[in-house]
């Protein structure tokens, strides 16, 4: 820990973002704490133990804190290296989930190994994207030849496509936002702006035409009529929990809400310790993503800059849609609230993604992360005899 003492952790303790680091272990924290209040009530409503949930949410906390560690290590090249594999693993397999997927409600999402268990592909495979992405746009502004915008968008029809098929709608949106806000932070010319936002209207319209689960959706938080249950129920917790909560294991929407313990923990949350405490918890959120947009500005390269941007975003929106179907904001969708809902596949590819900003915004010398988009220097005249040099 001295930083006197040159070791490979000394080295990685004082160049890691260690607020970063500190923000990620209280979210988990409280993620556990979450997970003894919402997921009893759960288990026993299903016929399983009541610490089913729970248990096996905390036998994934160590595997996340160790994948986070680990990740946090590795250089910019190992990053790009690690994110080409498992980009091409999980591609494959979330094209394998529309042949051999699980389904559930309708939608084929998940795929079940005999040792490994339920996975989702699309979870491991949003952070792999993001970094494959930054790669690219990074290539096309230090080296105008390459195409790299090009192939970045080619990766974003494949992948989105592949999602559309699941179906997936909320998971291809929020794709669809994070490649954006990288695009435009890898200096997207203003005309681009009005193309993609146009080619994302006529994408939404032609899902509410085309697809029956997104109009149902969209007409009733419209409306506010309809199967609004779910949402009825964690707006009336919020409210019953005031300020400070009805205290811990006294909330009541978790013995009737299915998914009180994944997508509408943030209403449990509401609800037993108060809105101070779900203020507390969006300031957390605030702060992973704050600090990784500053890091994105203040950092040289180019690649590093792109990726950091792209993750924190991936990051800060699926926790801002989660809350915000808690809240009745937007239509409801099922999807996780980062560190803090119960979930194996989430939990892990969230550890690996806030692994990879650690990774990225480590400190280096200024020299090594310029060196490759510094032109060659001339050397220099030797001098003449009898002049100064």
């Amino acid at each position: 820990m001295n930083r006197a003492r040159k070791s490979w952790f000394g080295e990685w303790w004082w160049t890691m973002d260690r607020l970063l680091l500190t923000a990620f272990l209280v979210l988990m924290g409280a993620g556990a704490v979450m997970s003894f209040a919402a997921s009893p009530a759960v288990a026993a409503r299903i016929g399983l133990d009541p610490s089913h949930f729970t248990i096996r949410h905390m036998a994934y906390l160590l595997p996340a804190l160790l994948v986070i560690l680990a990740t946090s290590m590795l250089s910019p090249k190992q990053v790009r290296r690690v994110c080409l594999g498992l980009f091409i693993v999980f591609l494959a397999a979330l094209a394998a989930t529309l042949f051999i997927g699980v389904e559930i409600k309708g939608a084929r999402r998940w795929i079940h190994l005999p040792v490994v268990g339920s996975f989702q592909p699309s979870e491991f495979l949003k952070p792999a994207f993001v970094v494959l992405v930054a790669w690219l746009m990074s290539e096309r502004m230090t080296r105008p030849d390459v195409p790299g915008n090009l192939m970045a968008g080619g990766l974003l029809v494949i992948v989105a496509g592949l999602l559309v098929q699941q179906p997936d709608f909320g998971q291809t949106m929020l794709v669809v936002g994070v490649w954006v806000a990288m695009f435009f932070v890898a200096s997207m010319p203003w005309i681009w702006v009005l193309v993609i936002g146009a080619g994302g209207a006529g994408l939404l319209g032609s899902a509410y035409l085309t697809l029956p689960h997104v109009a149902s959706r969209i007409n009733r938080f419209l409306s506010g009529t309809g199967d609004t249950y779910q949402t009825d129920v964690a707006l009336e917790a919020i409210s019953r929990g005031g300020w400070f909560g009805r205290g811990p294991g006294e909330g009541t929407v978790k013995r009737i809400l299915p998914d009180s313990h994944t997508d509408f923990i943030f209403a449990v949350t509401a609800e037993e310790f108060g809105i101070i405490v779900c203020i507390v918890v969006v300031l957390l959120f605030g702060l992973v993503l704050m600090r990784g947009l500053w890091h994105a500005l203040k950092v040289d390269d180019p690649f590093c800059r792109v990726a950091v941007t792209g993750l924190v975003t991936l990051f800060g929106f699926q926790s801002a849609i989660n809350m915000a179907v808690n809240l009745h904001l937007v239509p409801a969708k099922g999807m996780t609230l980062p560190f803090i809902s119960y979930g194996g596949s989430s939990m892990i590819a969230v550890a690996f993604s806030m692994g990879l900003v650690l990774a990225l915004t480590r400190r280096r010398p200024r020299v090594a992360s310029m060196r490759a988009y510094e032109p060659a220097r001339p050397a220099l005249a030797a001098p003449v005899s009898g002049q100064p040099a």
